[in-house]
């Protein structure tokens, strides 16, 4: 698609996975963008892997086609400085994944709750009118899926309700201050460029390369909706685009609406390594871990509807593109 209304993005945490596949599509459709990322999880490498960058601060000058200003999301003088003079901002900053939320709760909800905060309260003190969350089907909780939008949220674990506060601040801010929010549960994220990310196939696929065996915590029943990263990049952009009297203030599930279950991934992803002549690794099934939610999968019927979207890249065929990737970058593999 091509960006007709926005052309300077503000995307916190874009050193990351997802934020890398994002500004490589930003950049070809010929974005201007500013990156805030701690450099916690993401690296400048990452960075300069996608296209060549400036670091330096914030402020209203935007005449660099990538900047990297380094900063937390805690710090809400940093960010408000880094926001002045954006068209949109995409909020992928976050500390991620239920076993570090249930092992520091307090953490959790800085970096989601005030942390969210603090980016909402820069784009209204800059008057940014499109801002677009990274949410998960985690506030949900442990309800009979398909998960929609409609369904009263239960969250299982502190990770969960951090984002359900996010939500909820994105809500407040488009009906109190007319910001355009639009929030993006998005589904479990696999693809190129996953190698540092701690999701369920890039760990397996890590452990896999370096020798190790594949852990199902639990029986492998437990399911999943497995959205491959390009699919959601389109999202996000379709999130920018859509028009601000259907979307603002609006939460979007974002995923396959296919249920698959840990072992049944697993299986596909041994097919998958050994396809790529990698050596079939073993499973090793451990207990569940607390806050784990048993079953997950999206309906994306509002998603279709309103932006015009849907996922296209069928699981197997997104392992493939993911191993062969991985596979072809030994330094980007993480150790276990």
């Amino acid at each position: 698609m091509v960006l007709s209304k926005q052309r300077r993005w503000l995307v916190t945490g874009g050193c990351g996975f997802i934020g890398t596949n994002l500004l490589d599509r930003l950049l070809q459709e010929g974005a201007c963008i500013r990156v805030f990322d701690d450099l916690s999880v993401g690296t400048r490498d990452a960075l300069a892997a996608i296209a060549p960058f400036v670091e330096r601060g914030g402020g209203r000058e935007w005449r660099d086609r990538l900047r990297l200003v380094v900063g937390d999301i805690r710090d809400a003088d940093s960010i408000r400085s880094a926001a002045e003079g954006a068209d949109v901002i995409v909020h992928l900053a976050a500390s991620t994944g239920v076993p570090q939320s249930v092992a520091d709760p307090r953490f959790d909800c800085v970096s989601n709750v005030v942390g969210t905060l603090n980016v909402l309260e820069a784009a209204r003190h800059h008057g940014v009118r499109r801002f677009i969350f990274a949410s998960s089907g985690a506030p949900a909780g442990e309800v009979e899926p398909p998960i929609h939008e409609e369904i009263v949220p239960k969250p299982v674990s502190p990770y969960g309700a951090s984002k359900l506060a996010g939500e909820a601040y994105c809500s407040a801010y488009a009906r109190t201050f007319g910001i355009e929010t639009v929030a993006l549960r998005f589904g479990n994220v696999y693809g190129p460029g996953s190698g540092h990310k701690s999701s369920v196939v890039a760990k397996w696929i890590g452990r896999a390369v370096n020798g190790r065996s594949i852990e199902i915590f639990g029986d492998g029943s437990a399911s999943r909706d497995f959205v491959f990263v390009s699919d959601l990049v389109d999202a996000v952009l379709r999130a920018a685009e859509a028009d601000a009297a259907t979307v603002a203030g609006e939460v979007y599930q974002i995923a396959t609406s296919r249920e698959t279950s840990i072992g049944e991934i697993a299986e596909v992803l041994v097919e998958s390594l050994a396809d790529a002549g990698l050596t079939r690794p073993s499973i090793l099934h451990e207990p569940p871990r607390p806050g784990d939610v048993k079953r997950n999968y999206a309906d994306t019927t509002k998603a279709r509807r309103d932006l015009g979207w849907i996922a296209e890249t069928e699981l197997k065929e997104g392992l493939r593109r993911t191993v062969a990737d991985l596979a072809a970058r030994p330094d980007r593999v993480p150790s276990a």
